[in-house]
Order: structure tokens, then sequence, then C-alpha cells
């Protein structure tokens, strides 16, 4: 399932729509909700890939927003907030060009059966592919009222859902940020490009 329907309304806010997947499309992980979400830190000029063969977890709400970096350039980005949240797999990469060549920096952590885990999870995306699944979702919500800490602008689509679930999980992302998130048998390498897919 792909998510990539991102555009820019009238106010200058991002649009965020929800397609239903056999009802419905979901999108994951951090950035910044034009305010309405405190963020720590400006975004670099990179965007990164995280994968995971499964993702679950419990308080979920997604809408969109906008992100800067620190030479004040503005990106849109799905916003999803997730209260607890276990990962399968995980992979994170990212590919630098530098006078010396093509640098990777290679992250995995999370496999054989003791996955990563994260609490109070937010994502601030550009695409995301996977298969998912919701619990109690609600679709056309308005963003500022979403069943969670994080809350988007008021007269924003949102959604929000008491579990998801998404397999084969491929994302990716301006920024990941959470308040704990332990990354068992982290392993981390250099290469010369490699990516998560």
């Amino acid at each position: 399932m792909k998510f990539r329907n991102l555009t820019r309304s009238r106010g200058g806010r991002v649009a965020l729509a929800a397609v239903p997947v056999a009802v419905v499309a979901s999108v994951l992980m951090g950035g910044v909700a034009q305010g309405a979400v405190p963020v720590s830190f400006a975004v670099s000029g990179s965007q990164f890939q995280i994968s995971a063969s499964r993702l679950d977890g419990t308080g979920f709400s997604q809408y969109g927003g906008v992100t800067q970096d620190t030479a004040g350039g503005e990106h849109s980005v799905a916003i999803a907030n997730i209260k607890s949240a276990t990962l399968a797999d995980l992979c994170q990469s990212i590919v630098t060009e530098t006078p010396l060549g093509t640098v990777g920096v290679l992250i995995k952590a999370g496999g054989g059966g003791n996955p990563a885990t994260a609490s109070d999870l937010q994502l601030g995306m550009t695409g995301l592919r996977g298969d998912s699944s919701f619990g109690n979702i609600r679709i056309g919500v308005d963003a500022s009222t979403v069943n969670t800490d994080a809350k988007g602008d008021a007269g924003d689509f949102a959604q929000d859902a008491d579990t998801v679930t998404i397999t084969n999980l491929q994302q990716t992302a301006w920024s990941t940020q959470a308040s704990v998130f332990n990354l068992t048998g982290m392993t981390l390498e250099l290469t010369d490009g490699e990516t998560c897919f």
C-alpha cells in the first residue's frame, strides 16, 4: 500500500487524505505541526529511510504539517504520533555525498524476536508503504481533537485509532523523535551507500 498524497491547502497548511484500504492508508513518523507540536530541533537537509518487518502501536494519530531545516526551508510532512510502539527488524539508513564519495550510515536493531520499543514516538514523513490495520479508527476528525497528546491545527483533516499494526513498513522521513527509544541488539556501520530498501 502506498501513501504519498500531500497537498498544501489555501491556508498554507498540508491537507492529508486517508484512503480506505480495503479501507485505509496509514502514515508514520515525526515532524512539526506548524507550532501546534513543540519541536526541539531543526531537520537536516537530508531525508532518511526507515523499515521494519512489523510495527505494533497503541495511541495513534495522523495529520499534516510543515517542518523547517536550518537554512529556513520548509518541508511538507505527514505527522504520525504513536504513544507506545514495538518495531521488529528495524532498519534506518541515510546516504550523503561527500568529497570522498558516497557515504552511508546503516543502523539495525530489533531482530531475533526482540523488537525495538519506543514511547511517545513522532514521525515526520513524506512517504510510506506497508500493510496496515487499525483498531477503533476515526477518519476525518479535526486535527486539534485527536486522541493523542500531540495534536494538529484546528480545521485540518486527521485520523486517530486505539491501535495500529503495519507489516513490511517502508518509510521516507525528515525526522523521528521519542521520549524513550530502546534499540535492542543495535548495530551501526558506515557503507558506500547501502539503504534499507
